[in-house]
């Protein structure tokens, strides 16, 4: 078997990036993920407040109030729930998966401490930040590499390879990788590629899937579930998967077999709800029953008005900021090709997603975040259409045009980095047009290039709330 460069080149871009990394806990959304793994480990439960109060304090020492407000102040719209807990609106996956890191970190601390380190063990030092922010680094390398071995079995190595790595670096995923870390996005994105592998592994042959792969499977979608309500629509793909295969048994009546199925899919429920168990406990004991706060369920428009917005709106769409994204999506009817069930269930998931995302009345938008952060676990998806398409343009056009063009899709995503990180920050709340290529290809070259050192050595100090 020819041996596969693909793994090695991904790995490298990884380790190439790492320098540019920035563990911090400094948002209010980050804050939250972060203050349910402290809280538990230190605390033994989940009263927030002291989490709360140390990370506002933290902004405060820069000027900046946005923790406090989002968190400690209560209004109308966000009001703390009844049991006299502070809310905390944020699933608990994310710690759960994280969890690793911070214990390793604490274990370390333990041991600097023995040799006279005098560090704090608090849970709130950069040891504990940088070991948080590591898992993410490591479930996004994960995530990759699995979603590279999933497009592997239409593609070639080298399709697969590109196709991986341009969406890795021409869309959100990157930001949310090495800048905005400690968010439940990678997490989100390795479970649905390592569900997808497992999955997959049997697809056209779901009768031979057997009792212990469906509890697997029920296992890490739960777990996915918890990290990111929103992927629970992605399990609308096994679900049709199954629909299928009850039609074609009950035509040929073969009883027996559906009722095997029928058990495998409940072991597949039974299992998804063990899952679930730890979001419920915390949903019990925050909000004084087993269901979300009602500010989440409050944002939701189930005629979901604005889900095609989500993908070409000129200022948030997806589309508009990540054009990788529309690329991936057309190279489905390339995989269709090879595969027109696989391609249309991928196609079914991502729908669901731009529904649900469609249905949040108030924030679809997500004006604030880099780029549509929303559909970034959907990049398994993107990635198999974006490698069917290139292993059709490869003959016909050569692989100097493909990575030409991937390696412009790679700049524009950097440039809007560079734009939204430092150079202007009026493009946080949505593109700008005016002067857009202006900015993408004289300014930001020009002031990151004056900017190196500070990039390379220094990046906090260039952040609005510089508490790294």
């Amino acid at each position: 078997m020819k041996r596969q460069r693909g793994p090695w080149i991904i790995l490298a871009c990884w380790l190439l990036l790492l320098p540019f990394s920035l563990p911090r806990v400094a948002l209010s959304d980050e804050v939250q993920y972060y203050a349910y793994l402290r809280s538990i480990y230190f605390d033994r439960d989940l009263d927030f407040r002291n989490e709360y109060d140390y990370f506002a304090a933290q902004g405060r020492r820069f000027g900046d109030e946005a923790v406090a407000n989002a968190l400690l102040r209560e209004d109308a719209v966000n009001p703390n729930p009844t049991t006299g807990l502070l809310r905390n609106v944020a699933p608990v996956g994310a710690a759960i998966l994280w969890a690793p890191g911070f214990i390793l970190a604490d274990l370390g601390v333990l041991g600097a401490n023995l040799f006279g380190a005098a560090i704090p063990r608090d849970g709130y030092g950069q040891p504990y930040i940088v070991g948080v922010c590591a898992m993410t680094l490591l479930y996004t390398l994960l995530g990759l590499l699995i979603t590279h071995r999933l497009a592997r079995r239409y593609t070639g190595d080298l399709a697969a390879t590109v196709a991986t790595l341009t969406i890795f670096l021409a869309s959100p995923l990157v930001f949310y990788s090495y800048i905005a870390m400690p968010w439940s996005h990678a997490p989100g994105f390795f479970l649905f590629a390592l569900f997808l592998l497992i999955w997959m592994r049997d697809w056209g042959r779901a009768h031979e899937r057997g009792w212990g792969r469906w509890l697997l499977l029920g296992l890490i979608a739960g777990l996915m579930v918890i990290t990111r309500e929103q992927l629970g629509l992605l399990l609308i793909i096994p679900a049709l998967e199954a629909l299928g295969r009850y039609a074609s048994l009950l035509r040929v009546k073969q009883w027996r077999e559906l009722g095997r199925q029928f058990g495998q899919h409940l072991g597949f429920l039974l299992t998804l709800g063990l899952g679930l168990l730890p979001q419920l406990l915390a949903y019990q004991i925050l909000n004084g029953r087993p269901l979300p706060s009602s500010t989440v369920a409050g944002k939701l428009d189930w005629t979901s008005p604005n889900w095609l917005n989500t993908l070409i709106d000129p200022g948030r769409g997806a589309f508009v900021w990540s054009p990788v994204l529309a690329l991936g999506l057309i190279g489905l009817i390339w995989l269709a090709r090879r595969d027109l069930r696989l391609a249309l269930l991928l196609l079914a998931g991502l729908l669901a997603q731009c529904y649900i995302n469609g249905a949040f009345g108030t924030t679809w938008h997500l004006r604030g975040a880099f780029g549509f952060r929303r559909l970034i676990e959907c990049t398994p998806i993107f990635v198999l259409g974006l490698a069917a398409l290139l292993e059709w343009l490869r003959p016909r056009l050569g692989w100097w045009p493909i990575v030409l063009v991937a390696l412009l899709l790679v700049y524009w995503n950097l440039g809007l980095i560079a734009q939204w990180t430092l150079i202007r920050p009026a493009v946080r709340r949505e593109l700008i047009w005016d002067g857009m290529l202006y900015y993408q290809f004289v300014e930001v070259p020009g002031q990151l290039v004056g900017r190196i050192w500070t990039l390379l050595f220094d990046r906090c100090r260039l952040m609005t709330n510089q508490t790294c």
